[in-house]
């Protein structure tokens, strides 16, 4: 059996916080959802907010700790990324994007990934589409159709008539991002050349 490789990156700064919530809630729908297809699936959350100092010091010093290199390396030897972040000043808290900083810019490329946002007013929402997927768009990221914002309160809210509820947004997003896990192919042992996911299904095409 083939096992999948989830990691979480919130960057929430309290404890508990509603991001690491909505990471955990996303991360327990993908789970389901590749259960359902017989995947094992080892998961990983990153909490940013105990990486604070070390990622600070690596903009000075050139070089990561032990911690924040394992953190690196887990994120980008995932099958699947879920990444949220709280919104500060209408984007991603500036924790959040320095750690991405710290990504090399090709390790992401085709891995799926899951953006999500956490904020005091709806009114923030858009941060998904004009903050978070241009980040990964710039990382070659093949960021999942639905993102996932909550709001104070969206909690323990059911929706409307016009509007999905939270718990149903988080299980639709988790439900493409598992599909979008599952489908792409294993990653290649070190030394292999690993072919992106964009130019697997172009191939595809073309057959």
């Amino acid at each position: 059996m083939r096992t999948l490789k989830l990691v979480a990156v919130s960057a929430g700064l309290s404890s508990p916080s509603s991001t690491r919530l909505l990471a955990d809630r996303l991360l327990q729908a993908a789970r389901y959802r590749l259960a359902e297809q017989e995947y094992a699936v080892d998961v990983e959350v990153v909490e940013l907010r105990d990486l604070a100092v070390d990622i600070a010091n690596n903009f000075v010093t050139g070089f990561p700790s032990g911690k924040l290199q394992e953190a690196l390396d887990a994120v980008t030897g995932a099958d699947g990324v879920i990444a949220v972040t709280p919104v500060f000043t209408a984007s991603y808290s500036g924790l959040f994007k320095s750690f991405f900083d710290l990504v090399d810019p090709t390790a992401l490329t085709g891995v799926p990934v899951l953006i999500g946002a956490t904020g005091g007013t709806a009114r923030h929402s858009l941060v998904l589409d004009h903050a978070l997927r241009p980040l990964f768009a710039y990382l070659r990221a093949l960021t999942v159709p639905t993102a996932v914002y909550a709001a104070s309160e969206d909690w323990g809210s059911g929706g409307d008539e016009y509007t999905e509820g939270l718990p149903a947004r988080i299980n639709r997003a988790g439900y493409e991002f598992a599909d979008a896990v599952a489908a792409r192919p294993a990653r290649e042992a070190d030394g292999d050349e690993v072919v992106p996911f964009e130019r697997q299904l172009a191939d595809l095409r073309l057959d």
